[in-house]
C-alpha cells in the first residue's frame, strides 16, 4: 500500500498540527489519473484517463480500456472493473509489491 500526501475533496492538501497529513493514497492515486488529462503531470505527460471526454461516448468499452492502461501502466493489478449504466465506476486494483 502506497504511502503519500492526501488530499482532501478540493484537492488541497491535508494539513494536520501545521504539517501535511501521509497516508495510504492508493484510491486518491487512482481519482487524480481518473482526472487527469493528458500533459497535466510534467514528469509523466502521457499519464491520465481524461474521464471527461469519456462522458460523451456511448460505448464504455473504450473507456475500461483506457483506465486499465493507466492503472496498469502505473503498477497497480487491475482485478476487476466494471462501468454501471450511470458511468458509476466499481474498480478493484490495488499496487504490486
Amino acid at each position: 500500500m502506497p504511502q503519500d500526501f492526501l488530499f482532501d475533496d478540493q484537492n488541497e492538501p491535508e494539513i494536520k498540527d501545521g504539517d501535511f497529513v501521509i497516508g495510504e493514497s492508493t484510491y486518491q492515486h487512482q481519482k487524480h489519473l481518473l482526472l487527469a488529462e493528458k500533459g497535466d503531470y510534467k514528469q509523466h505527460p502521457t499519464a491520465g484517463v481524461a474521464s471527461k471526454r469519456y462522458l460523451e461516448r456511448e460505448s464504455p468499452d473504450e473507456y475500461a480500456r483506457a483506465i486499465r492502461q493507466e492503472f496498469v501502466a502505473d503498477g497497480m493489478d487491475v482485478k476487476s472493473l466494471k462501468i454501471l449504466e450511470n458511468l458509476e465506476l466499481s474498480i478493484d486494483a490495488e499496487y504490486l509489491k
